[in-house]
């Protein structure tokens, strides 16, 4: 072989590299735990809702539906969810008053409503679920605005706060109470309202005998 051959053999075999790797980008390093966390974070892409199903949030929560429990009105919703709504603040707040109310007798009546919301908020935890309700996850607007007055408030402003709205909030749900068992025909409702009103009655009764209540404490008389 004459030297011009190898030569150009060997200009052959030096770019043979180059030209193997032409098109190649080399992935750039990265931290493996960053990668895998964001993997986790991203969502996979949501189903595609069936035809015969409207988004959730386009159902409209009206109308009576049938259960194998009797028929569920609007009413019966409504009573399950304010009662959940009720435990959602009521159950910390009398939490909070058992330990910073001033009176023995607050602090006393405050331990017994906390417990008898435990079991109330445990029944209408079960009833929503068999009967398919969505119960609400925090406290209205006017229910937080009561937490906040309450909270903020200190010695026996503190105590007569407390009792006030309290109070006050039992008197407004009883009577739905009454007119959810009056007039409802499930079964299972029927049942949970007697569970209600027990309670409720209960509470009003604690409450009114810390002889803190006052006429603000209680709901304006319906017409």
């Amino acid at each position: 072989m004459g030297p011009r051959r190898v030569l150009i053999v060997c200009g052959i075999a030096a770019l043979w590299p180059l030209t193997a790797c032409a098109g190649y980008t080399p992935t750039p390093t990265a931290d493996t735990a960053a990668l895998a966390e964001l993997a986790s974070e991203t969502p996979f892409p949501a189903a595609e809702p069936s035809e015969s199903a409207p988004p959730a949030e386009e159902e409209e929560d009206t109308g009576t539906w049938q259960t194998k429990w009797g028929p569920l009105s609007e009413l019966d919703r409504d009573l399950i969810r304010k009662v959940r709504l009720a435990g959602l603040w009521e159950m910390p707040m009398a939490q909070d008053a058992a330990q910073r109310a001033t009176s023995a007798k607050v602090r006393q009546v405050s331990e017994t409503i906390a417990s008898q919301h435990h079991t109330l908020d445990e029944q209408v935890r079960e009833v929503a679920s068999k009967l398919e309700v969505r119960l609400p996850v925090k406290p209205t607007e006017q229910q937080q605005r009561w937490m906040s007055d309450i909270s903020g408030s200190t010695g026996s402003s503190y105590d007569a706060t407390y009792v006030k709205w309290l109070r006050l909030a039992h008197g407004q749900v009883f009577g739905l109470i009454g007119k959810v068992r009056g007039s409802t025909q499930n079964t299972l409702v029927r049942r949970f309202a007697e569970q209600c009103n027990e309670a409720v009655l209960n509470h009003q009764r604690l409450l009114e005998s810390t002889g803190l209540t006052t006429p603000e404490s209680f709901p304006d008389p319906t017409a």
